[in-house]
């Protein structure tokens, strides 16, 4: 697990010049998401909250699924970008550890690429958890340290970006995290990102089918560049 060091101010001034650098096309294009929104298979006018929304992607295509959207950011220029994206969802500058909502407000919860950057992530999984229904799901995506690159690279070379908090921890860290913070690991999943990125390549070469469900991928669940958690509380 990385050593929590950094304050969580300078995560925000990172990321907003980052924002400001390079706007959208920071992140993953927002069909990478979609994954991410039908793995907690949602009904039409529930809630949901992204914790550490960033310019509103995941929520661009949670909108497909007509829900009431929300949307937390430590970004002020993220929030901006995310008003203009997804107009139609309550997005608000906050610290995750400090969430402006009542109990009990969302029966869905997404914290995406998120936790690992966050100083303290313990703290803001129990916020997650207080402003979630008794009967909500939760979808996390995190980073495996336990991968070469990442045990090379990144710390091996101290390539990993310390002054944005990138972070990791291995599939045991996390559950264990999740776990004493009154979580249950339904599902665990490789991240789906580099798994579409290869169907698109071989679509345009006409050799694949649109990517239309949730894959295993050929390599061990260990050996996975980042984590998805399918979470309920209990």
């Amino acid at each position: 697990m990385l050593e929590r060091t950094v304050d969580a101010r300078d995560v925000r001034e990172w990321f907003d010049e980052t924002y400001r650098r390079q706007g959208l096309s920071y992140l993953r294009p927002t069909e990478a998401y979609r994954v991410l929104v039908n793995i907690l298979e949602p009904r039409p006018s529930e809630r949901l909250l992204d914790v550490g929304c960033g310019p509103g992607h995941l929520l661009r295509e949670a909108a497909a699924y007509h829900l009431v959207l929300a949307g937390v950011d430590l970004s002020p220029v993220a929030v901006e970008l995310g008003m203009k994206l997804v107009p139609e969802a309550d997005i608000r500058e906050a610290d995750a550890t400090k969430l402006p909502f009542p109990d009990q407000s969302f029966d869905y919860v997404t914290c995406i690429g998120t936790l690992e950057r966050i100083p303290d992530p313990e703290r803001a999984i129990l916020e997650q958890i207080r402003v979630a229904k008794p009967s909500a799901r939760f979808c996390f995506l995190v980073r495996n340290a336990d991968t070469l690159t990442w045990r090379i690279l990144m710390e091996g070379l101290k390539l990993r970006n310390a002054v944005g908090h990138q972070g990791a921890s291995g599939k045991d860290d996390w559950c264990r995290l999740f776990e004493r913070c009154g979580l249950t690991v339904e599902r665990i999943l490789p991240d789906q990102w580099p798994l579409m990125w290869r169907e698109r390549a071989m679509r345009r070469l006409g050799l694949s089918p649109s990517f239309t469900r949730l894959r295993r991928g050929l390599r061990p669940l260990r050996f996975a560049g980042e984590f998805i958690f399918l979470l309920r509380h209990g």
